[in-house]
């Protein structure tokens, strides 16, 4: 996994609305990172909608936030629309910018592995290194963590 100081991985995907996001973009800004195992399921809408009801907060702060998880443009523009999300969703079909945040991982849950997103957080400083990590995030109380981190 990328370590604090680190420079954050390059990541170029598709936003929910199939328009073309590169972090680089957002040089100069601190950037919320947040990855999410799946559109529109419990603790990924409340995660969501969490960072959602802060947005004002955050964005006070000059701060962006962006969410990524293996779904694509489609299902986050439903999942955007369905929860008047006002932030950035980046589609991850190929799992490759997880993986370089190396947060695709083998997970276990009832006795079964499978793979999936570990629920993770990073904070990107402006100079676009890696400020704080968030691992095996818990949703509660996770945004309020993130907040003040920032």
């Amino acid at each position: 996994m990328p370590a604090i100081g680190d420079k954050a991985p390059t990541i170029t995907a598709l936003d929910q609305s199939g328009q073309t996001v590169n972090l680089s973009d957002f040089l100069g800004k601190t950037v919320v990172l947040y990855f999410y195992p799946k559109d529109d399921t419990p603790g990924c809408t409340k995660e969501a909608c969490g960072f959602r009801d802060d947005y004002a907060a955050f964005t006070k702060k000059g701060v962006v936030i962006l969410g990524v998880s293996p779904d694509d443009s489609a299902k986050h523009k439903k999942f955007v629309d369905k929860y008047e999300l006002p932030f950035t969703l980046l589609a991850d079909p190929e799992k490759t910018i997880c993986q370089a945040y190396e947060v695709w991982k083998e997970k276990s849950m009832y006795g079964r592995t499978s793979m999936g997103v570990v629920r993770s957080t990073f904070v990107i400083a402006p100079d676009g290194t890696i400020a704080k990590i968030f691992s095996n995030v818990k949703v509660d109380g996770h945004v309020a963590k993130v907040l003040e981190s920032v």
